[in-house]
């Protein structure tokens, strides 16, 4: 099984500041995920092989999810200061991490112009478990609300 998401966003921040909050866990931990959910953990070891360990915590409005926690522990492919950065992945569900465990690889990319920075992200879905479908449907509108959140953290920080 492998499905690919591709997202591009243009963002009104030099390259420099947008590898920051993507490798600064302090920074990380302010945008990171969907809308909703918190970063209670968060661990960057920014060089190639690597760990990138992160955990978000669905919120008050996630309903019935409040409380449920998300880890992600990755290991850095690539790791190319202000241009690239890679990582191979396993994310799930605490609790419930046979069934709903993702094997994903995720790529991003930054190019500046006049003073904005074009961010592309490529991920692959390698493996997914039987419990996992959900997140797998729920990662493009996931992702852009991520981005979103970068965006609105990039701007405050200005």
């Amino acid at each position: 099984m492998e499905n690919q998401l591709i997202l591009e966003r243009t963002v009104s921040a030099s390259r420099e500041k947008v590898w920051q909050a993507w490798t600064d866990p302090a920074m990380l931990e302010r945008w990171w995920g969907p809308d909703n959910v918190t970063i209670p953990e968060c661990e960057v070891d920014l060089r190639v092989g690597g760990k990138f360990y992160i955990v978000m915590e669905a919120g008050e409005a996630m309903g019935q999810f409040k409380g449920t926690k998300w880890p992600m522990l990755a290991k850095f492919t690539a790791v190319e200061p202000n241009a690239k950065l890679a990582y191979i992945a396993q994310a799930w569900t605490e609790g419930a991490k046979e069934q709903t465990l993702i094997d994903q690889a995720t790529e991003i990319t930054l190019t500046e112009k006049d003073g904005e920075t074009k961010l592309k992200i490529v991920a692959n879905i390698i493996k997914a478990g039987l419990g996992a479908k959900l997140a797998v449907q729920g990662m493009q509108a996931g992702f852009t609300q991520q981005l979103d959140k970068l965006d609105k953290f990039l701007a405050a920080t200005r």
